[in-house]
């Protein structure tokens, strides 16, 4: 079953027996699939328009749209006020109202017109737009207490998370600051004990370049002990091998000095 739509618009226009004053009206739209039904009233008289579906498709096919876009457009414009487009209310005889509003369509400036004929029962007609108004009304008061609950609800628990945080970020430099002591203090330790370890290293370093140069001036003075007692031991040898040499040659001689005598 098709659920129809409503919507009520309220216009502020001419008034066509008085231009220079302006009249509020109260156009209340019930929309279907196919066709729609219009009651206004400005609160003394009232009218009513009801557009069937040979109509609607008579008035679609003569601007080159589809019976859904023409409903589209016309619910657009008589559901809220547009910007830019030009409404009227005016005469059309007999009692008669012409509803008329302007759109654009494709750089050129469209009117669309319906004929409203007088309420047979504009009381009824008139109640029938109050109740709706009424009824609007109710509901978007319920709406609005229930956005604003909402709204505090939201509004308590942005303040419930907003003093969490605050707490978890005070927690977490409290933490942070309780660490970097403990890291602080850790760190002193390691560095005096690399300190430490430093110094011994470093004594234990010239410990070793003390024994080193006593081992290396010990090898020195051993080497040139050798030195000096292999070249003792040279010149003795030489001096045994002259000495065993000069002897014979005293020998010879003397042997000679005795044959000559």
């Amino acid at each position: 079953m098709e659920i129809p739509r409503h919507s009520c618009l309220k216009l502020v226009l001419p008034n066509p027996s008085e231009p220079n004053k302006t009249e509020p009206i109260f156009v209340k739209a019930t929309w279907f699939d196919t066709h729609f039904d219009l009651s206004i009233t400005d609160g003394l008289d009232a009218w009513v328009c009801q557009a069937s579906e040979e109509e609607v498709i008579e008035r679609a096919a003569q601007w080159d749209q589809p019976v859904s876009e023409y409903i589209e457009l016309a619910e657009r414009y008589l559901g809220f006020q547009q910007p830019g487009s030009v409404y009227k209310f005016t005469d059309a005889g007999d009692g008669n109202r012409r509803l008329s509003w302007t759109f654009d369509k494709e750089g050129m400036k469209l009117e669309w017109r319906w004929k409203c004929r007088p309420s047979p029962d504009r009381k009824n007609t008139t109640s029938g737009i109050l109740d709706f108004l009424m009824d609007a009304n109710i509901r978007l008061s319920e709406e609005v207490v229930s956005k604003t609950k909402s709204f505090e609800g939201l509004k308590m628990e942005a303040e419930k998370c907003l003093e969490q945080s605050e707490r978890f970020n005070n927690e977490k430099m409290e933490f942070e600051s309780a660490i970097y002591t403990k890291f602080l203090g850790v760190l002193n330790t390691k560095k005096a004990k690399l300190r430490e370890l430093r110094d011994q290293l470093a004594k234990q370093d010239a410990a070793g370049k003390i024994a080193q140069e006593d081992e290396e001036s010990a090898e020195k003075t051993e080497t040139f002990d050798e030195e000096t007692s292999d070249n003792e031991k040279s010149m003795e040898e030489t001096a045994d091998a002259g000495t065993s040499k000069a002897v014979p040659r005293s020998n010879a001689r003397g042997r000679k000095r005795i044959t000559r005598k």
